[in-house]
């Protein structure tokens, strides 16, 4: 199976200690089988650090799966075992389970809102679940250990795009125009429509003036 990393370098050695923690199946290296989701993060990543976004291609070998020396889990929709799983490890940096590999579907913006509410005690397990309707195709496989990484191999080539100049102009003239700090500006327009779209590589969006992206965000407001 081909899977993406999106980030704003290329990644050539995977080291696991240098991943953040209180992710969605915890500490690990995340791939997704989804290339547009690939994209929206290497965008994301690479315009709040000034950078390049970059697209690192693997090959997963899906014989881990019937590994009896690896520990898989597998979550096959958003569903009470998923919840409870992600509450798990969004709430601690600790290590929370022994598995090598772990692949179900992801914690988007909205979603890791709704739970910070429920970890706020705003809304309960049912409500998260009612609100969480038709959710967008979601995919990620985090690789938590060095044994699992044998079954992820590189391909030779990136895909690199440049949207820095875009991203950086509009967070300034969202600060201008509408008063917004610097975090808040960038809130919005990482979680914005116009943004999701900016970071599907098949809308050549990134082709467009910064000014023109502007407009559409501003029909967003």
């Amino acid at each position: 199976m081909n899977v993406y990393h999106g980030s704003y370098v290329a990644i050539y050695d995977i080291d696991l200690a240098k991943c953040e923690p209180k992710k969605d199946f915890g500490q690990g290296f995340y791939v997704t089988k989804l290339r547009s989701q690939a994209e929206f993060w290497a965008v994301r990543k690479g315009v709040r650090k000034r950078s390049d976004c970059i697209i690192t291609e693997f090959e997963f070998d899906e014989d881990a799966y019937d590994d009896s020396n690896v520990n898989v889990l597998r979550f096959e929709d958003y569903n009470d075992a998923w919840f409870d799983f992600v509450i798990q490890n969004r709430k601690t940096k600790k290590p929370t389970h022994n598995y090598d590999i772990i692949e179900g579907p992801v914690a988007d913006d909205k979603i890791q809102n709704r739970i910070l509410r429920f970890l706020n005690n705003d809304i309960t397990r049912e409500e998260f679940f009612e609100q969480l309707t038709h959710p967008e195709p979601s995919h990620q496989i985090c690789f938590c250990t060095v044994n699992s990484l044998q079954y992820l191999k590189r391909n030779t080539h990136n895909i690199v795009f440049n949207i820095e100049d875009i991203g950086e102009k509009i967070v300034e003239n969202l600060i201008i125009d509408y008063g917004k700090s610097e975090r808040k500006a960038s809130e919005f327009f990482f979680s914005s429509e116009t943004f999701g779209k900016l970071a599907d590589i098949s809308t050549k969006f990134y082709q467009k003036s910064w000014q023109e992206i502007y407009e559409l965000l501003k029909n967003e407001i």
